[in-house]
């Protein structure tokens, strides 16, 4: 199997550069693999796609300022991309570094109000280790300076509104360097119409890291290699999800950050083990789903990840058809873009 496999046209005009007027008035494709059907209706409606008992499980994670500006020593100017801070005293962070010439180990890096940057040496192909300091205060400080990281595909500056729009209603726990897109869609109000429809909804945390970013670099999808995210899963989460597959309803997860969570934490069929992780998953056709009974997904990148995962989940041959009809519709794409619910 090859990635190239997977790749799709796209008009360039139908990537979505900004978010719908209103979370909820999306586009939404529904997918049917038993029927093999496509429907579409619109984001605010997707409450008539539940039924009674149906487990909705939900990423919480929230998005942080993840790029910061500075300049080297040599006043040169660089560009630090946090990726993930590392479990050690301070703040140690994996960093993408975008500059004209790469800083040796030992240099420093100046950024905005007071704070400086240690180069500790790279850690990958890609990614750096940098000490920031001081690190008291660091969280706040980021808040202040650093600058929300839209995806590439986004051509135009970032702008106030996108503080909030690029989050979930629900985000919660900061550590994300892209946003849980599919979740995007929901507002307060369609969350509490679920539960009143006897929809449970249950959160689990992913961060979504690195590999969001870095193109894959190989032809064979059985040599491409994952980037681990971390994640955590409630005990109550954990329990509603058992509690669906003895027979009560379905658990429908809300993007792929989700779905990767709960498949890598898969004990066995139906049973997902609580706790802290690091997701190193790699869906792709042929694999056989333990946890996840329908999908609420944006539409992804040709031969990404992401994709492979959902055509996973539909079916290439399907799900390729959708595509197809997304792009006769004109419909949105990717992180901004409209829905779709696979079932």
């Amino acid at each position: 199997m090859r990635f190239s496999e997977f790749n799709y046209f796209l008009p360039p005009e139908l990537i979505a550069q900004t978010p719908a007027d209103r979370r909820e008035t999306s586009r939404l494709m529904v997918l049917d693999r038993r029927k093999r059907s496509l429907d579409e209706t619109v984001f605010s409606r997707i409450g008539e796609l539940f039924q009674p008992g149906d487990l909705l499980v939900l990423n919480n994670t929230r998005v942080i300022p993840a790029r910061l500006f500075g300049t080297k020593e040599t006043g040169g100017r660089i560009e630090v991309f946090l990726v993930r801070r590392l479990p050690v005293a301070g703040q140690v962070w994996t960093c993408l570094l975008r500059v004209s010439k790469k800083p040796a180990p030992g240099s420093l890096i100046r950024l905005p109000a007071g704070m400086t940057a240690r180069v500790m040496g790279k850690d990958g192909e890609d990614t750096w280790t940098l000490s920031f300091f001081p690190d008291e205060g660091f969280d706040e400080w980021l808040e202040e300076q650093g600058n929300l990281p839209l995806p590439p595909y986004i051509r135009r500056a970032v702008e106030p509104s996108d503080r909030a729009r690029y989050q979930t209603v629900f985000a919660r726990e900061p550590g994300a360097v892209a946003a849980p897109t599919a979740g995007l869609h929901f507002t307060h109000e369609l969350l509490a119409g679920l539960e009143e429809r006897g929809v449970e909804v249950a959160p689990l945390t992913l961060h979504v890291g690195l590999g969001t970013f870095l193109p894959v670099r190989v032809e064979d999808v059985g040599q491409h290699r994952m980037h681990r995210e971390r994640y955590f899963i409630p005990e109550e989460t954990a329990a509603a999800v058992a509690e669906r597959k003895r027979g009560k309803g379905r658990v429908v997860a809300l993007g792929t950050t989700t779905t990767r969570a709960l498949e890598h934490s898969a004990l066995s069929d139906g049973i997902v083990g609580p706790g802290e992780g690091e997701a190193d998953i790699f869906i792709y056709p042929g694999y056989r789903f333990r946890i996840v009974d329908a999908l609420i997904t944006n539409f992804h990148l040709p031969c990404s990840t992401l994709l492979l995962l959902v055509s996973a989940f539909a079916g290439k041959e399907f799900l390729f058809e959708a595509y197809n009809e997304a792009v006769r519709g004109k419909f949105r794409f990717f992180s901004y873009g409209d829905a779709m619910f696979i079932s």
